[in-house]
């Protein structure tokens, strides 16, 4: 049983990106146009685009969306395009963030998030300065399962490594990034529905910072995820239940 959500800086900024759909459709086309890019247009073949093919699904992305994304980036037009960063820093208090951004012009993207760094009391790390502290993970967040007991025991039979249940009811799932697929899939065969699925990554320890500080990286994550070019930030703070009801009183 987990006293608090481990994950619930992403959970809030899922919540912030439904209420600006245009934004997160911009990102999901992304994503699906350089994973057809780099692994082809099979979903069945292609675990990445089909992660992000399932996720652009329950966003409500209309299914003409998704095949011109996938015909663009399987086709070498818009995917050629766009490059793929991964930008190191620190946030507030020391936090340590990584940022994965997808670009056609990298001057302008290290500007802007540097600048958002800045702005937060962060700054951009050189290459290496943090991510070393970072291990991919897939990751499932369910917040209506009827049988808690039922969906860990699917799930542990599917490839889950680490389960845990949440105060509120929520559970969530870490896999190696190569089962998160077939993880997901036997979970919604079973009819439960899943609310967050996709590539993470988790670090491998959680720091604690005072409440100024987790204040200005709430702020800097929202900054971060408001940039056209960020597809993913990524950070070792602990939003624990106190520090996040503070910051919403």
């Amino acid at each position: 049983m987990a006293g608090h959500s481990k994950w619930a800086n992403i959970q809030h900024r899922k919540g912030r990106q439904d209420k600006k759909r245009g934004k997160l459709f911009t990102k999901l086309i992304r994503e699906i146009t350089v994973a057809a890019r780099i692994g082809g247009a099979d979903v069945a073949s292609n675990p990445r685009l089909r992660a992000a093919v399932d996720n652009a699904k329950s966003q409500s992305m209309p299914k003409d969306n998704i095949e011109r994304a996938i015909a663009k980036g399987a086709g070498g037009e818009e995917g050629n395009a766009l490059e793929e960063i991964l930008y190191e820093g620190y946030g507030p208090g020391g936090v340590a963030i990584l940022i994965e951004c997808m670009t056609d012009n990298k001057n302008r993207t290290v500007a802007e998030v540097r600048h958002a760094l800045t702005k937060h009391g962060g700054n951009l790390g050189t290459e290496g300065s943090v991510a070393y502290l970072f291990e991919q993970i897939g990751y499932i967040s369910i917040n209506d399962s009827k049988d808690p007991d039922d969906l860990m025991e699917l799930a542990i039979e599917s490839g889950a490594e680490d389960i845990e249940i949440n105060d509120d009811g929520s559970i969530e799932i870490e896999t190696t990034p190569q089962n998160l697929v077939d993880v997901k899939e036997s979970i919604v065969d079973a009819g439960i529905n899943v609310d967050i699925n996709q590539l993470v990554m988790k670090a491998s320890t959680e720091v604690s910072v005072e409440r100024k500080h987790a204040e200005s990286m709430m702020k800097l994550l929202e900054t971060l995820d408001d940039l056209d070019d960020v597809q993913k930030v990524h950070s070792n703070i602990e939003f624990t239940d106190e520090i996040l009801s503070s910051i919403n009183d």
